[in-house]
C-alpha cells in the first residue's frame, strides 16, 4: 500500500485508506467512527482571513475593558490581564496563572502558529521547520479556552447585578467575535490537509518520488508493526526490534502505544479524586462588606443562581462545575480499569465515552472565569471585597488533573484486547 494512502485511527489503531472527500466533508473510522480527517469547505485564505481577523480583535479584548462596575458613582473596570494581575497580588497565583494560560497565552500561541504555517502556504511555499509550529499549535489548541471565558463572563454578569450597575465594556464584544472567528478558523484548518500540502510542495520542489510503499500484514498499526505519529498522521515503519523511534516527517518522538499510559492516567485520576472534596467543601470566594463576612462554595453560587430566578444559568454553573469534574472522574476510572483488565465489552461505547470526556473537560472552567472576574471589579474598600478562596486552588487542580488524565489515557488500549480474540 502507498503510505501517503494508508492511515491509521488515533483511537483504535485500525488500518484503512484514504478516500476522496465532498467540499466540508469529513472521513470516520469504520470501525469506532472517529474523525480520521476532514476537507475544509474552504481555502487557505479563508482560514488566514479570519485567524488574522481573530488576533487583531484579541489585541482589542486585551487593551479595552471586559466590563465595568459602578457604586455610588464610583466605577471599577477591568481588562483581562488585570484581573490576573488583581489574583496574583491577592496571593492566588496558581488561579491567575491558569486564568492566565488558558485565556492569554493559549489563543495567542494557537494563531500565530496557524498564521505562521498558512502565510507561506498562501504562497505557495512551505514554512520553515512546520514540524515544530504544527506539533506547539496540536499540544496548544486544547488549552484555549475562550468560548469557556464567555460562558464565564455571562454568569458573572448575572452576580454583578445583584451588587451594583454593570457596565458592559468593549472587550467582552470583542472576545465574543473572537470566539466566532477561532470557531470558524478551526473548520477550515485541518493539519492533515496542511501536511499534504507541505509534503507535495517539498516534492515539487525537490522532484522527488513520493514516499516509499509500506505494506501491511495486519488490520492494525501496531499489528503489521508500522508507527503512526499523533502528531502529523504518518505511519513509518521501526528500526528491527525497536519499541521507539523518531517520525520522519515531523521528528515526534514514536511508541506503538502511549508510555506507561496507565500507571500516568492512574496518577492524576487518583490526585483530582483526592482534591475534588476539598475543591467542593472549602470556599471558593470570601465576601467582605459592611454587612460582614461570607464565604461561597461552588453549590452555593448555584444555590444563589436558582434562588435569584437565574435557573437556566444554575443549571449551566452545576454541570460544569459539579456534575461534569464528578462525572469525568467517574468515567476515567471506568475506562482505564476496563484497559487495565482487558475487558472486551463494548468497545466501541467505551471509545465515545473517551471522547466525551476529551470534550467536556474544559468546561469545568467556567467556576474559575466567573471567579477571576468578580474578584477583580468588586474592590470598593471599606464597602465590600472579593477574594479568591482555597476551594478555587483545588478546583482549578482537579480541573488541569482531569485534562492531563485524558490525554495520558491511550484509548487503543481498549481495542488491543479485542484484537487479541483474533490473533
Amino acid at each position: 500500500m502507498n503510505a501517503a494512502r494508508l492511515i491509521a485511527c488515533h483511537e483504535c489503531d485500525l488500518l484503512q485508506r484514504e478516500t476522496a472527500l465532498a467540499s466540508g466533508g469529513t472521513a470516520r473510522c469504520r470501525r469506532c467512527g472517529a474523525a480520521l480527517y476532514k476537507r475544509p469547505p474552504a481555502n487557505v485564505d479563508g482560514a488566514l482571513a479570519l485567524t488574522l481577523a481573530a488576533m487583531v480583535l484579541f489585541v482589542v479584548a486585551n487593551t479595552f475593558p471586559i466590563v465595568g462596575l459602578s457604586v455610588n458613582g464610583t466605577l471599577v473596570e477591568t481588562t483581562l490581564f488585570g484581573a490576573v494581575h488583581v489574583l496574583y497580588d491577592d496571593g492566588v497565583w496558581p488561579i491567575a496563572g491558569l486564568v492566565f494560560a488558558t485565556t492569554l497565552l493559549m489563543p495567542l500561541l494557537d494563531m500565530a502558529a496557524v498564521t505562521y504555517v498558512l502565510l507561506p502556504l498562501r504562497t505557495g511555499h512551505v514554512p520553515r521547520r512546520p514540524d515544530i509550529v504544527l506539533r506547539v499549535l496540536r499540544h496548544v489548541t486544547p488549552w484555549g479556552m475562550i468560548e469557556v471565558l464567555i460562558l464565564g463572563m455571562l454568569v458573572a454578569l448575572v452576580k454583578l447585578a445583584a451588587i451594583a450597575s454593570v457596565v458592559p465594556g468593549i472587550a467582552m464584544w470583542a472576545f465574543g467575535a473572537v470566539m466566532l472567528l477561532l470557531a470558524a478558523a478551526a473548520s477550515t484548518f485541518d493539519p492533515h490537509d496542511i501536511w499534504t500540502r507541505i509534503d507535495t510542495a517539498r516534492s515539487a520542489a525537490s522532484a522527488s518520488a513520493p514516499a516509499g510503499q509500506i505494506s501491511a500484514s495486519a488490520p492494525t498499526a501496531a499489528r503489521s508493526g508500522l508507527f503512526v505519529c499523533h502528531d502529523c498522521g504518518l505511519l513509518s515503519k521501526p528500526a528491527s526490534h525497536a519499541h521507539e523511534g523518531r517520525c520522519p516527517r515531523c521528528g515526534a518522538g514514536l511508541h506503538f502505544r502511549k508510555p506507561e499510559s496507565i500507571a500516568r492516567t492512574w496518577a492524576f485520576v487518583i490526585a483530582a479524586v483526592i482534591l475534588y472534596v476539598p475543591a467542593n467543601l472549602l470556599p471558593v470566594m470570601d465576601t467582605s462588606s459592611l454587612f460582614g463576612a461570607q464565604t461561597d462554595t461552588i453549590m452555593s453560587g448555584v444555590v444563589y443562581l436558582w434562588t435569584s430566578g437565574s435557573w437556566p444559568l444554575a443549571i449551566i454553573v452545576f454541570i460544569a462545575s459539579i456534575a461534569v469534574p464528578m462525572l469525568k472522574i467517574i468515567a476515567l476510572v471506568f475506562l482505564v480499569l476496563t484497559a487495565q483488565l482487558r475487558w472486551r465489552w463494548l468497545p466501541e461505547r467505551r471509545t465515545r465515552i473517551y471522547r466525551l470526556v476529551e470534550l467536556v473537560g474544559r468546561w469545568s472552567m467556567l467556576d474559575i472565569y466567573v471567579i477571576t472576574i468578580l474578584v477583580a471589579l468588586v474592590q470598593f474598600n471599606a464597602l465590600a471585597t472579593i477574594k479568591a478562596g482555597p476551594g478555587a486552588i483545588a478546583f482549578g487542580a482537579v480541573v488541569v488533573l482531569t485534562m492531563f488524565a485524558a490525554m495520558s489515557f491511550d484509548p487503543r488500549l481498549i481495542w488491543d484486547a479485542v484484537e487479541a480474540d483474533h490473533e
